[in-house]
Protein backbone atom coordinates (compact mmCIF):
# COMPACT_ATOMS: atom_id res chain seq x y z
CA UNK A 1 0.00 0.00 0.00
CA UNK A 2 1.29 3.32 -0.72
CA UNK A 3 1.66 5.63 2.00
CA UNK A 4 0.07 8.99 2.83
CA UNK A 5 3.23 10.79 2.10
CA UNK A 6 3.74 9.17 -1.19
CA UNK A 7 0.40 9.88 -2.52
CA UNK A 8 0.96 13.38 -1.40
CA UNK A 9 3.90 13.52 -3.75
CA UNK A 10 1.51 11.94 -6.69
CA UNK A 11 -1.19 14.38 -6.06
CA UNK A 12 1.20 17.14 -6.68
CA UNK A 13 2.77 15.47 -9.54
CA UNK A 14 -0.35 14.97 -11.34
CA UNK A 15 -1.18 18.48 -11.76
CA UNK A 16 1.33 18.03 -14.39
CA UNK A 17 0.08 14.96 -15.94
CA UNK A 18 -3.61 14.58 -16.84
CA UNK A 19 -4.61 11.21 -16.65
CA UNK A 20 -5.32 9.11 -19.76
CA UNK A 21 -8.02 6.32 -20.68
CA UNK A 22 -7.44 3.08 -21.31
CA UNK A 23 -8.08 3.10 -25.15
CA UNK A 24 -6.30 6.36 -25.66
CA UNK A 25 -2.71 4.04 -25.48
CA UNK A 26 -0.18 3.51 -28.29
CA UNK A 27 0.83 -0.13 -29.50
CA UNK A 28 4.60 1.31 -28.82
CA UNK A 29 6.31 -0.70 -25.38
CA UNK A 30 8.46 1.77 -23.29
CA UNK A 31 11.47 0.82 -21.94
CA UNK A 32 13.61 2.38 -19.18
CA UNK A 33 16.63 1.80 -16.94
CA UNK A 34 18.88 2.96 -13.81
CA UNK A 35 16.02 5.77 -12.86
CA UNK A 36 17.77 5.52 -8.98
CA UNK A 37 18.53 9.31 -7.49
CA UNK A 38 22.32 9.71 -6.85
CA UNK A 39 23.55 8.09 -3.85
CA UNK A 40 25.63 10.61 -1.27
CA UNK A 41 28.78 9.32 -2.35
CA UNK A 42 27.88 10.27 -5.89
CA UNK A 43 27.29 13.47 -5.30
CA UNK A 44 31.05 13.93 -4.27
CA UNK A 45 32.81 11.34 -6.82
CA UNK A 46 30.57 11.93 -10.04
CA UNK A 47 29.23 14.98 -12.08
CA UNK A 48 25.85 15.11 -11.50
CA UNK A 49 23.18 17.16 -13.63
CA UNK A 50 19.68 17.48 -12.01
CA UNK A 51 19.24 13.51 -12.65
CA UNK A 52 16.32 13.02 -10.18
CA UNK A 53 14.66 15.98 -12.18
CA UNK A 54 15.61 14.24 -14.81
CA UNK A 55 13.50 11.12 -13.88
CA UNK A 56 10.98 12.74 -12.96
CA UNK A 57 10.80 13.86 -16.85
CA UNK A 58 10.89 10.87 -18.22
CA UNK A 59 8.04 8.93 -16.36
CA UNK A 60 5.80 12.64 -17.08
CA UNK A 61 6.73 11.94 -20.94
CA UNK A 62 5.98 8.08 -20.36
CA UNK A 63 2.93 8.93 -19.21
CA UNK A 64 1.78 11.64 -21.75
CA UNK A 65 2.45 9.33 -24.52
CA UNK A 66 0.69 6.72 -23.75
CA UNK A 67 2.33 3.41 -24.02
CA UNK A 68 0.42 0.20 -23.52
CA UNK A 69 3.03 -0.89 -21.03
CA UNK A 70 6.38 -0.07 -19.37
CA UNK A 71 9.58 -2.20 -18.53
CA UNK A 72 12.25 -1.02 -16.09
CA UNK A 73 15.80 -2.70 -16.56
CA UNK A 74 16.57 -2.83 -12.87
CA UNK A 75 18.45 0.17 -10.27
CA UNK A 76 14.30 1.60 -9.86
CA UNK A 77 15.78 3.15 -6.59
CA UNK A 78 19.14 3.65 -5.10
CA UNK A 79 18.97 1.20 -1.72
CA UNK A 80 16.35 -1.18 -2.84
CA UNK A 81 16.21 -1.78 1.29
CA UNK A 82 14.96 1.52 2.45
CA UNK A 83 11.65 2.68 2.24
CA UNK A 84 12.36 6.50 2.17
CA UNK A 85 13.89 5.56 -1.07
CA UNK A 86 10.95 4.63 -3.04
CA UNK A 87 9.03 7.52 -2.10
CA UNK A 88 9.20 9.09 -5.32
CA UNK A 89 9.17 6.23 -7.33
CA UNK A 90 5.81 5.57 -5.79
CA UNK A 91 4.32 8.56 -7.14
CA UNK A 92 5.63 7.73 -10.61
CA UNK A 93 4.55 4.10 -10.25
CA UNK A 94 0.81 5.31 -9.13
CA UNK A 95 0.73 7.40 -12.04
CA UNK A 96 1.39 4.97 -14.37
CA UNK A 97 -1.55 2.98 -12.61
CA UNK A 98 -3.88 5.32 -12.61
CA UNK A 99 -3.33 6.53 -16.19
CA UNK A 100 -3.34 2.37 -17.69
CA UNK A 101 0.00 2.01 -17.88
CA UNK A 102 1.69 -1.54 -16.37
CA UNK A 103 4.48 -1.36 -15.23
CA UNK A 104 6.98 -4.73 -14.48
CA UNK A 105 10.43 -5.04 -13.42
CA UNK A 106 13.47 -6.92 -12.95
CA UNK A 107 16.56 -6.41 -9.83
CA UNK A 108 19.46 -4.57 -10.51
CA UNK A 109 22.36 -4.18 -7.93
CA UNK A 110 20.63 -1.21 -6.18
CA UNK A 111 18.00 -3.14 -5.51
CA UNK A 112 19.81 -5.69 -3.52
CA UNK A 113 22.38 -3.40 -2.47
CA UNK A 114 23.40 -3.07 1.76
CA UNK A 115 20.46 -5.75 2.62
CA UNK A 116 19.65 -7.97 -0.23
CA UNK A 117 16.58 -10.01 1.42
CA UNK A 118 15.48 -6.63 2.42
CA UNK A 119 15.69 -5.22 -0.72
CA UNK A 120 14.05 -7.91 -2.40
CA UNK A 121 11.06 -7.82 -0.63
CA UNK A 122 10.40 -3.99 -1.13
CA UNK A 123 10.73 -4.34 -4.77
CA UNK A 124 8.88 -7.91 -5.06
CA UNK A 125 5.82 -5.48 -2.91
CA UNK A 126 6.07 -3.31 -5.88
CA UNK A 127 6.26 -5.59 -8.80
CA UNK A 128 4.32 -8.74 -7.81
CA UNK A 129 4.68 -10.23 -10.88
CA UNK A 130 8.74 -10.48 -11.20
CA UNK A 131 10.51 -13.81 -10.59
CA UNK A 132 14.00 -14.06 -9.72
CA UNK A 133 14.33 -17.17 -12.01
CA UNK A 134 12.97 -14.97 -15.11
CA UNK A 135 9.71 -13.96 -16.36
CA UNK A 136 7.98 -13.25 -19.43
CA UNK A 137 5.14 -10.54 -20.26
CA UNK A 138 3.24 -10.51 -23.13
CA UNK A 139 2.18 -7.49 -24.80
CA UNK A 140 0.26 -7.98 -28.08
CA UNK A 141 2.65 -9.49 -30.58
CA UNK A 142 5.92 -8.57 -28.45
CA UNK A 143 6.87 -11.07 -25.87
CA UNK A 144 9.24 -9.13 -23.33
CA UNK A 145 11.36 -11.83 -21.65
CA UNK A 146 13.25 -10.14 -18.63
CA UNK A 147 15.85 -12.01 -16.44
CA UNK A 148 17.56 -11.70 -13.33
CA UNK A 149 21.60 -10.76 -13.81
CA UNK A 150 22.70 -10.19 -10.15
CA UNK A 151 24.53 -13.72 -10.62
CA UNK A 152 26.35 -12.86 -7.02
CA UNK A 153 23.63 -12.64 -4.64
CA UNK A 154 21.78 -15.87 -6.62
CA UNK A 155 22.19 -19.34 -5.12
CA UNK A 156 22.99 -21.62 -7.79
CA UNK A 157 19.84 -23.56 -7.57
CA UNK A 158 18.30 -20.35 -8.74
CA UNK A 159 20.83 -19.73 -11.16
CA UNK A 160 20.09 -23.51 -12.19
CA UNK A 161 16.62 -22.75 -12.60
CA UNK A 162 17.01 -19.50 -14.93
CA UNK A 163 19.25 -21.26 -16.57
CA UNK A 164 16.44 -23.59 -18.15
CA UNK A 165 13.80 -21.52 -17.96
CA UNK A 166 15.32 -18.99 -20.16
CA UNK A 167 16.21 -21.97 -22.73
CA UNK A 168 12.87 -23.69 -22.85
CA UNK A 169 10.88 -19.73 -22.86
CA UNK A 170 13.01 -18.84 -25.88
CA UNK A 171 12.53 -22.19 -27.95
CA UNK A 172 8.56 -21.72 -26.99
CA UNK A 173 8.50 -18.47 -27.83
CA UNK A 174 9.78 -19.02 -31.68
CA UNK A 175 7.15 -21.91 -31.70
CA UNK A 176 4.42 -19.75 -31.01
CA UNK A 177 2.48 -18.56 -33.37
CA UNK A 178 0.63 -15.45 -31.31
CA UNK A 179 4.33 -14.10 -30.96
CA UNK A 180 5.87 -11.77 -33.53
CA UNK A 181 9.08 -10.05 -31.38
CA UNK A 182 11.22 -11.30 -29.27
CA UNK A 183 13.13 -8.71 -26.31
CA UNK A 184 14.98 -10.00 -24.04
CA UNK A 185 16.30 -7.66 -20.69
CA UNK A 186 18.27 -7.81 -17.96
CA UNK A 187 20.66 -4.99 -15.89
CA UNK A 188 23.83 -6.02 -16.65
CA UNK A 189 24.86 -4.95 -19.55
CA UNK A 190 26.77 -7.83 -21.89
CA UNK A 191 28.47 -5.17 -23.79
CA UNK A 192 29.55 -2.05 -22.60
CA UNK A 193 32.42 0.84 -23.09
CA UNK A 194 32.12 2.00 -20.04
CA UNK A 195 34.68 2.73 -17.58
CA UNK A 196 32.98 2.72 -14.20
CA UNK A 197 31.40 -1.22 -15.02
CA UNK A 198 32.81 -3.78 -16.73
CA UNK A 199 30.90 -5.70 -19.59
CA UNK A 200 29.07 -8.58 -17.22
CA UNK A 201 30.63 -11.59 -19.01
CA UNK A 202 28.45 -14.03 -17.09
CA UNK A 203 25.61 -12.43 -19.00
CA UNK A 204 27.13 -13.06 -22.23
CA UNK A 205 27.71 -16.66 -21.46
CA UNK A 206 24.01 -17.54 -20.22
CA UNK A 207 21.73 -14.88 -21.66
CA UNK A 208 23.94 -13.71 -25.34
CA UNK A 209 23.56 -17.37 -26.89
CA UNK A 210 19.87 -18.28 -26.70
CA UNK A 211 18.99 -14.82 -28.09
CA UNK A 212 21.39 -14.73 -30.80
CA UNK A 213 19.86 -18.25 -31.94
CA UNK A 214 16.22 -17.36 -31.57
CA UNK A 215 14.75 -16.95 -34.72
CA UNK A 216 12.33 -13.95 -33.21
CA UNK A 217 14.43 -12.28 -30.68
CA UNK A 218 15.06 -8.55 -32.06
CA UNK A 219 16.31 -6.64 -29.11
CA UNK A 220 18.72 -7.28 -26.11
CA UNK A 221 18.46 -4.42 -23.66
CA UNK A 222 20.71 -3.80 -20.70
CA UNK A 223 21.28 -0.95 -18.00
CA UNK A 224 24.01 -0.66 -15.44
CA UNK A 225 26.19 1.53 -17.77
CA UNK A 226 24.69 4.81 -17.57
CA UNK A 227 25.17 5.62 -21.01
CA UNK A 228 22.95 4.88 -24.32
CA UNK A 229 24.70 1.90 -26.54
CA UNK A 230 24.16 0.35 -29.70
CA UNK A 231 26.35 -3.37 -30.55
CA UNK A 232 25.57 -5.25 -33.03
CA UNK A 233 27.07 -8.76 -31.99
CA UNK A 234 26.33 -11.80 -34.89
CA UNK A 235 23.65 -10.16 -36.45
CA UNK A 236 21.75 -9.37 -33.59
CA UNK A 237 20.90 -5.62 -31.54
CA UNK A 238 22.33 -4.76 -28.39
CA UNK A 239 21.38 -2.24 -26.78
CA UNK A 240 22.39 -0.32 -23.65
CA UNK A 241 20.01 2.21 -21.89
CA UNK A 242 20.79 3.01 -18.60
CA UNK A 243 19.92 7.07 -18.93
CA UNK A 244 17.23 7.19 -16.82
CA UNK A 245 18.56 9.23 -14.11
CA UNK A 246 21.71 7.60 -12.54
CA UNK A 247 24.74 9.49 -12.62
CA UNK A 248 26.21 9.51 -16.23
CA UNK A 249 29.34 7.64 -16.37
CA UNK A 250 32.67 8.32 -19.24
CA UNK A 251 32.83 5.88 -22.09
CA UNK A 252 36.25 4.49 -23.19
CA UNK A 253 37.17 5.47 -26.56
CA UNK A 254 39.09 2.67 -26.93
CA UNK A 255 36.41 0.69 -27.22
CA UNK A 256 35.75 -2.97 -26.33
CA UNK A 257 33.02 -3.69 -28.48
CA UNK A 258 32.77 -0.93 -31.63
CA UNK A 259 29.67 1.18 -30.73
CA UNK A 260 26.98 2.04 -33.40
CA UNK A 261 25.95 4.46 -31.71
CA UNK A 262 29.07 6.67 -31.15
CA UNK A 263 27.88 9.95 -31.96
CA UNK A 264 24.66 9.95 -30.37
CA UNK A 265 25.20 9.87 -26.45
CA UNK A 266 21.90 11.68 -24.66
CA UNK A 267 22.62 12.04 -20.98
CA UNK A 268 18.76 11.13 -20.27
CA UNK A 269 17.03 9.07 -22.42
CA UNK A 270 14.45 6.24 -22.71
CA UNK A 271 13.40 3.82 -25.53
CA UNK A 272 10.47 2.88 -27.27
CA UNK A 273 9.45 -0.37 -29.41
CA UNK A 274 6.66 -0.23 -31.63
CA UNK A 275 4.97 -2.44 -34.41
CA UNK A 276 5.56 -0.58 -37.98
CA UNK A 277 3.95 -3.13 -40.04
CA UNK A 278 6.62 -6.32 -40.44
CA UNK A 279 9.26 -4.55 -38.38
CA UNK A 280 9.80 -2.94 -35.30
CA UNK A 281 10.11 0.82 -34.79
CA UNK A 282 12.76 1.60 -32.38
CA UNK A 283 13.02 5.23 -31.12
CA UNK A 284 15.05 6.72 -28.25
CA UNK A 285 13.53 9.42 -26.52
CA UNK A 286 16.16 11.92 -25.80
CA UNK A 287 15.57 14.96 -22.61
CA UNK A 288 16.76 18.26 -23.97
CA UNK A 289 19.59 19.43 -23.05
CA UNK A 290 17.46 22.29 -21.41
CA UNK A 291 15.33 20.52 -19.55
CA UNK A 292 12.37 21.75 -21.75
CA UNK A 293 11.20 18.47 -23.38
CA UNK A 294 11.96 15.07 -25.13
CA UNK A 295 12.79 14.59 -28.68
CA UNK A 296 12.78 11.13 -30.82
CA UNK A 297 16.89 11.53 -30.98
CA UNK A 298 17.34 7.79 -32.36
CA UNK A 299 15.52 6.50 -35.02
CA UNK A 300 15.55 2.35 -36.88
CA UNK A 301 13.82 -0.46 -37.35
CA UNK A 302 14.75 -4.17 -36.61
CA UNK A 303 13.36 -7.80 -38.15
CA UNK A 304 12.87 -11.20 -36.93
CA UNK A 305 14.98 -13.20 -38.45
Amino acid sequence: MIKWRNFCVYILWLGIVAPVQAQDKRPAIVFVSDTQAPLLVEHVIRKLQHNTRATELIFQDIVNTHPSSLFILGDVVSLGYQNSKWQKMDAYLLACSQNHIPVYALLGNHELMLNARKGATQFQSRFPMHDPAGYVEVVDSFAVVLLNSNFSKMPDSLIKKEDDWYIHTMHRLDEDAAIKWVIVGCHHSPYTNSKVVAPADLVQQKFVPAFVSSKKGILFLSGHSHNFEHFKVRGKDFLVIGGGGGPHQPLSREMKTPDISENYKPMFHYLEAEPSRDSVKVVSRQLKKDFSGFTDGLIFYVHSH
